[in-house]
Formats: structure tokens, sequence, C-alpha cells
């Protein structure tokens, strides 16, 4: 279990604000920190990897304590068995792919978890280039490799696939699946992307101005019924046709465009632009608005 209490004072962008955070997780599971731009996501990845102090709080991982500050225990960075993985990669240039793993091992640690990790981020053909010489994609698979060299309790990851397109989007997504269950992992993902969050995520903590305002699973989260389905697409309405007791609604899903037919009753509620979750119970589809001003999330 990971046992999270911290408090940090803040300047963020609205101003000062008390980072608050309590909370526990179990072992093996992909956790999503969720929440608009400035409510503490990242400053609390930067204190579980010791990157960042906070004024109070515990923290402890299966048992080890990294932080204690009544004790007055503070484990360093490098002392803690974390997997930090940055937006911007944060790849060594002048070493090969290789070289950049390999600087990640321990002194006495063999190099055949390297070849395990080359192998299953499929970056084989690529361990003997430098980093301006890949893609994001690419670098990015490396960055999540040379987070898991020393096998890692616990990966944080801080919004690592922002910056790419879906298709690479989705397929580091694999990856990264993969490594959490090859690995045992226990995970922290920061995600903007609703998408990413429903996909990867078996809980969802939502933080607004330095607190935990709603945990959960990512569907009770996110729509108005938690009611478990076997089928659940998100998507985005993009046009409505409205007849006498009937309306169509045009959803982009991905790359891809639905054409969904409910009754008026059902689209009471929805307009251009809504967020929408899909699901199916029986068979039947059935529409499932996404609260976004709930959760006080930006437009």
């Amino acid at each position: 279990m990971i046992e999270i209490f911290l408090k940090k004072k803040l300047n963020a962008s609205s101003g000062k604000m008390l980072l608050d955070i309590k909370t526990s997780i179990e072992p093996g599971k992909l956790v999503t920190l969720y929440g608009k731009s400035g409510a503490g996501k990242t400053s609390t990845l930067r204190i579980l990897a010791g990157l960042l102090k906070p004024d109070f709080g515990k923290i402890t991982v299966h048992g080890n304590v990294l932080l204690d500050s009544v004790q007055k225990v503070y484990l360093p960075s490098q002392k803690r068995k974390i997997g930090f993985v940055f937006q911007d990669y944060a790849l060594f240039p002048n070493m090969t792919i290789f070289e950049n793993l390999s600087f990640a091992l321990h002194k006495k640690q063999s190099k055949k978890i390297i070849n395990e990790l080359i192998e299953i981020m499929e970056i084989g053909d690529l361990q003997n280039q430098k980093p301006y010489h890949l893609s994001g994609g690419q670098q990015q698979r490396v960055a999540v490799a040379r987070a898991l060299v020393q096998k890692p309790e616990l990966l944080l990851l801080d919004e690592p696939l922002s910056a790419l397109d879906e298709e690479m989007r989705n397929k580091i997504q694999k990856y990264i699946l993969q490594v959490h269950r090859e690995f045992n992992l226990t995970t922290i993902l920061i995600s903007h992307d609703l998408a990413e969050v429903l996909k990867m995520s078996d809980q969802v903590l939502v933080l607004d101005h330095g607190k935990i305002i709603q945990s959960g699973n990512p569907i009770s989260i996110f729509s108005t019924n938690d009611r478990t389905n076997p089928f659940n697409i998100t998507g985005e309405i993009i046009r409505l046709e409205k007849l006498e007791s009937t309306t169509f609604l045009t959803i982009l899903i991905g790359k891809d465009i639905a054409k969904i037919e409910v009754s008026n009753e059902e689209n009471e509620t929805l307009v251009l632009g809504d967020k929408i979750i899909i699901t199916s119970p029986n068979f039947k589809p059935t529409i499932k608005k996404i609260i976004q001003g709930q959760l006080h999330l930006p437009s």
C-alpha cells in the first residue's frame, strides 16, 4: 500500500495555494491525477519523487518510509525506488539510447533488464542512435524504458503523451499498460486526455486547488450513472439533427465518426461539443454526458 499525506504552500497561477493531499493507493493499480492546470498535480508527483520538499507530511511505499516530517526522515530522490517520466523526456543528448538506459543501472545491476525493456518497447533498431535522431514517440518509449531500468516500486508519469499525435499516443498507451502489468507496477499518471484516462485508469483522483475533490473509478467520476457495462466509448458531439420524436447525433470517436439515434427526451441536455460516454447495456446504446461543470474543468 502507498500512503500519501502532504502539505505544501505553492504559488499557483491564481495566487497562493495550499497543496493538501491525503490518499492511499493499492499496489498494482494505475491511478490518474486529473484536474485543471495549476491544481497541484505535478507538484504532487515531484514531492513523491523527492524533487520537491513538502512543508509537512508522510509518505510510505509498501511499508518503506520515504518522508516523515515529524521523525525528520527524508530520503533523497536517488534513494527512492521511483521511476519518473517527464513531459520533455529528459534524455541525455550526448549518449546513445543504450547508454541512456545503462546510465540508469545500479552499479551491480545486470544489463539483462535493458535487453528486456528494449524488446518490450520495440526500440532494438534505435539503441545505437542518439536522441536527436528519434521522433517524439520513439524518445518517449526510451524515456519510459529508462524509468523502469531499476525496477521501481512506483512509476510516475507527468503527461508523458501530451505532445504526440493520436496514433502515436495509442501505441505508447499500449506499451505503458504492458509494462505496468508485466512489471507489476504501481503507476501514477497525470493526463488531461479523457479517452486516455478512461482507457488506462483503475482509479481517478480529481484535484482542484490543491485538494482531492473526487476519487473513484473513471466511469463513476465522469458519467451521470455508475452502472457497469460491457461496452464504453468516449466521443464528442459534432452534429445534432432533431426530428419530431428523435434526434440523430453525429459523434467523433478518435478519427472515426459514428451516428446514433436517441429520443428527444434523452437529448434534452446535449449540445454541440459535449463530451459523452456511449454505453451499451443489453446492446442498446445509451448516451451519458460527461459532467465537466461538476469538476470545474476548463472548456
